[in-house]
């Protein structure tokens, strides 16, 4: 995960373009891809409308060359969480996007190798799955523990599922701009 500052700023602009074509129906324009992102790597982009969550969808494994993640999960977390009406022309200009590049999943066998602010989680037992960036648990101010339930939770596991052998724990690490 060796991106430069170039980059970050290409694929912040990307996303920014590709939530301005679908919102004002233009058409966007086709731009040289810098070879340090076409690479595959998961991603994720997050929406945040003055300074509150507005949308957030990514792929945790590299699917697709990175800049097609970026411009696809941009559009997604705008107009398809589900968690959220779809973006608005009058909140365009109050909106912020982070992106969150994400290092190859980690599966673990000790929770003592997640550090809480440098560790995202990824949790999956049976059919169910979740996962949460590593700047959740930060933002929140949350132990290990606290990171672990909700990452439970929002796999809709119970909160203390995290401790049972069929459990499966994956920690990853992100490059967030």
């Amino acid at each position: 995960m060796s991106l430069t500052e170039k980059d970050k700023e290409f694929l912040k602009q990307l996303a920014r373009d590709a939530i301005e074509a679908r919102l004002f129906k233009k058409k966007p324009q086709k731009k040289e891809i810098p070879e340090g992102l076409k690479n595959h790597q998961g991603a994720f982009v997050t929406i945040k409308k003055k300074g509150d969550l507005r949308g957030c969808i990514g792929y945790i494994k590299g699917y697709m060359p990175l800049h097609e993640t970026v411009e696809q999960m941009a559009v997604q977390a705008a107009f398809h969480d589900p968690r959220f009406n779809a973006l608005t022309k009058e909140e365009y200009d109050d909106i912020e996007i982070e992106i969150s590049v994400l290092s190859p999943l980690k599966k673990i066998d000790s929770i003592d190798e997640i550090q809480v602010g440098t560790h995202g989680i990824y949790i999956e037992k049976g059919f169910y799955s979740g996962l949460l960036l590593p700047q959740v648990a930060t933002e929140y101010g949350w132990d290990r523990k606290t990171f672990l339930e909700h990452t439970c939770y929002k796999a809709g596991l119970p909160k203390d599922a995290y401790k049972e052998k069929d459990t499966n724990i994956y920690i990853f690490s992100a490059d967030i701009f």
